[in-house]
């Protein structure tokens, strides 16, 4: 008989499109067990028949499966790094970029990328795309509503350029939404945004199978122009980045190696 999970991760497969088995497995089935648990199932095969039933389930099981965890500048060091040394470095380089944010949840990074490119470079020479897994994540992004909590990494400078007060929560304002498009994609089975100049795909691959990491970092360097920069999570340092052809440009800022050299 066949294991009662695998038989659910089969069927959420087919339903979604999500390939659980891609995913670290104790940590996820630890996620879900706990969701399972909470709702009163013993078994996965009984849940799951009950989220094909209840659309509020089956919204509950999507969010727990897709982890939407996300904050404006997380990990702020990182981003002044971002802001004053690759962007520079890229615009010097190219004069137009185009910069893709994978796996951006409910959109605070993408917007955090318009922000910072507001600053640097007007906005037709600049092309930012948000992509993610979960279609309710993206209509939070596209809303642009945000509780403050979010944003405890914008400076005061910060909110007031770029945020209206409402009660407790933040809008961001009209023309940095503009600046970004959204869009739904499965960084496990979807085709790739190409001539991509930047990449910042964080804190998603830790949840990743190491295989479904290989085959990630082998389709973000494709995804990428010669030269072009990947942007990672702090807890997701590439080790041999050159087996991928990656070299380090800073930390958690791999460059793509440019044919040319590795034809010399």
């Amino acid at each position: 008989m066949k294991d009662d999970y695998i038989t659910f991760t089969e069927n959420v497969h087919s339903k979604t499109g999500i390939n659980l088995s891609l995913y670290k497995e104790t940590q996820m089935k630890r996620r879900l067990t706990s969701l399972r648990d909470k709702r009163g199932f013993r078994t996965f095969f009984h849940y799951y028949k009950a989220a094909e039933e209840n659309e509020g389930l089956l919204e509950e099981l999507m969010n727990k499966i897709t982890i939407n965890v996300s904050e404006f500048y997380r990990n702020r060091q990182r981003f002044d790094v971002l802001e004053k040394k690759v962007i520079p470095h890229l615009l010097e380089k190219r004069g137009r970029l185009r910069i893709w944010s994978a796996a951006c949840s409910t959109g605070e990074e993408p917007y955090t990328l318009a922000m910072i490119l507001s600053r640097l470079a007007p906005s037709d020479r600049v092309e930012i795309i948000g992509t993610d897994i979960d279609p309710q994540a993206l209509a939070h992004a596209r809303e642009g509503l945000y509780h403050e909590r979010s944003l405890k990494e914008v400076s005061p400078e910060g909110k007031q350029a770029h945020f209206t007060k409402e009660g407790s929560f933040y809008r961001i304002d009209e023309d940095i939404r503009k600046r970004v498009k959204f869009k739904e994609h499965n960084l496990l089975a979807d085709e790739f945004p190409s001539r991509c100049d930047l990449i910042v795909c964080r804190n998603v691959m830790i949840y990743f199978t190491d295989e479904a990491k290989q085959e990630l970092y082998r389709n973000l360097n494709r995804a990428l122009v010669d030269d072009g920069i990947l942007f990672v999570g702090s807890t997701e340092q590439i080790f041999s980045p050159e087996h991928y052809h990656f070299k380090v440009f800073d930390t958690f800022f791999y460059q793509k190696i440019n044919r040319t050299s590795l034809m010399l």
